[in-house]
C-alpha cells in the first residue's frame, strides 16, 4: 500500500500518540467513578474517535493488502478500535446498556480488521468464527463440563501470562534496537496478540452483563427537579395559587403551622389551637428570643423556696450517725455505760468468734 502523504502521516502519529499518552495517564487516577476520571476518559475517547476517523478517511488499511503490506509504523494503528472498546467500557455516566453495545461494536471492528489481514492465530480464529455464529450467546466456556471449563480457564490464563512476559521482554529492548524496524514490528505484533486475547475475554463479560441487564425490570425515568417540586406540593395539598418562592412566609402562616383558614367556626367553636396576645408588639418581641425557656430564679433562690415548701429536710447524714457523747458529770449514766461495756467484754470472752457455728463442722 502507498503510504499517505508525510504531513497527514505525522498528523495521525501525533494524534494517536497523544491519545495513547492520555490513556496511560488515566491509570494514575485512583477512583474510576470520580468526575475527574470520567471527564478525562471522555476526552480520551473523543481523541481515539478522531484518530479512527482520520485512519478511515486516509485509507491507511485496505482490504486488498496482507500483513506484510502494512508498514511497521502503521501496525500500532490496528489497536485503535481495541483501545476504544477498553475505554468505552469504563464509562460510568452514560446508560450502561448503550455503553456495552458501543464497546462491543469497537471490539468487533478490531477483530474484523485483524481477520481481514489474516493476523488471527489458529485458536483465535476458531474463537472468532464461533463468535460470529453464536454472537448472542457467545461464551469462552462453551461446555457445561466443570473439568473442561476449568482446563479452558487454566489454558487461557497461561496464554495471557506468556504474552505479557513476551511483551515485557520486548519492551526492555535497548533504545538502539527499538529504532530497528524489525524489533519495533515484533513489539507491535506481540501487543496485538495480547490485545486479541483480552478482546475475547471482554466480549464474554459484555455478553454476560447484557443478559443481566435484560432481566432487570424497567425503571421509570428520573423526574426532573420541577416535576419533583410539583409532586411534593400536590401531596401536601398546597394550591398552585398559594405557592410562593419566598423563603420567609408570613408570620400568620408560621403561627398557623402552615394551615390557612379561620380560627373559629360560625358557632364560635375553635377550629385549631391559638394563642391570645395582648398586642402585635408582643408577637414581634417574641421573634428574636431564645427558642427554649429561660430560668426565672437562681439556684439559691430555688433551694430556699424548696426548703420553705418542706421539700428539703435538715439533719441526717453525718450528723445523725455520730456517736452520742456522755456527760461526765452524770455519774449514774457514766456507771451504766461502764457496766454495759464490762458485760460486753465478758460476753465476748465467753463466746469466741465462730463458736456458735457447730453444725457444719466435720
Amino acid at each position: 500500500m502507498e503510504s499517505p502523504p508525510k504531513e497527514q502521516h505525522i498528523s495521525i502519529r501525533s494524534l494517536f500518540t497523544t491519545a495513547n499518552n492520555q490513556r496511560h495517564k488515566l491509570d494514575a487516577i485512583p477512583d474510576p467513578s470520580s468526575s475527574r476520571y470520567q471527564e478525562k476518559l471522555r476526552a480520551t475517547i473523543a481523541q481515539f474517535h478522531e484518530c479512527r476517523q482520520l485512519i478511515d478517511r486516509l485509507a491507511v488499511f485496505s482490504p486488498n493488502e496482507t500483513e506484510d503490506d502494512i508498514s511497521s509504523s502503521n501496525l500500532q494503528y490496528l489497536l485503535t478500535n481495541y483501545f476504544l472498546g477498553e475505554l468505552i467500557r469504563k464509562d460510568c455516566v452514560a446508560d450502561r446498556k448503550t455503553v456495552l453495545q458501543q464497546a462491543q461494536a469497537a471490539y468487533e471492528r478490531y477483530l474484523k480488521l485483524l481477520d481481514q489481514y489474516d493476523m488471527l492465530s489458529n485458536s483465535d480464529n476458531k474463537l472468532y468464527q464461533r463468535y460470529l455464529s453464536e454472537r448472542d450467546d457467545f461464551s469462552l466456556l462453551s461446555t457445561s463440563d466443570p473439568t473442561a471449563r476449568r482446563n479452558t480457564k487454566i489454558t487461557r490464563y497461561k496464554q495471557e501470562q506468556e504474552l505479557k512476559l513476551k511483551l515485557e521482554y520486548l519492551a526492555r529492548v535497548p533504545l538502539a534496537l527499538q529504532n530497528d524496524d524489525a524489533a519495533s514490528r515484533e513489539i507491535y505484533l506481540a501487543e496485538i496478540q495480547l490485545s486479541t486475547h483480552n478482546t475475547f475475554h471482554a466480549l464474554d463479560i459484555i455478553k454476560q452483563e447484557l443478559k443481566i441487564i435484560a432481566l432487570m425490570p424497567l425503571t421509570s425515568p428520573t423526574p426532573q427537579p420541577d416535576e419533583r417540586a410539583e409532586d411534593y406540593r400536590h401531596r401536601k395539598g398546597v394550591p398552585k395559587d398559594d405557592y410562593s418562592e419566598r423563603l420567609d412566609p408570613p408570620v400568620s402562616h408560621l403561627l398557623n403551622n402552615g394551615k390557612a383558614g379561620p380560627i373559629l367556626s360560625k358557632d364560635g367553636k375553635p377550629l385549631r389551637p391559638f394563642i391570645l396576645l395582648d398586642s402585635r408588639q408582643s408577637l414581634r418581641d417574641g421573634v428574636f428570643r431564645q427558642g427554649h425557656a429561660l430560668p426565672t430564679m437562681t439556684m439559691d433562690e430555688y433551694l430556699e423556696e424548696e426548703k420553705r415548701r418542706g421539700g428539703i429536710i435538715d439533719g441526717g447524714g453525718a450528723q445523725q450517725g455520730g456517736q452520742q457523747q456522755v456527760d461526765e458529770d452524770d455519774l449514774e449514766k457514766a456507771d451504766a455505760e461502764t457496766m454495759k461495756a464490762r458485760e460486753w467484754d465478758e460476753y465476748v470472752e465467753a463466746n469466741p468468734k465462730g463458736s456458735g457455728n457447730t453444725l457444719n463442722r466435720g
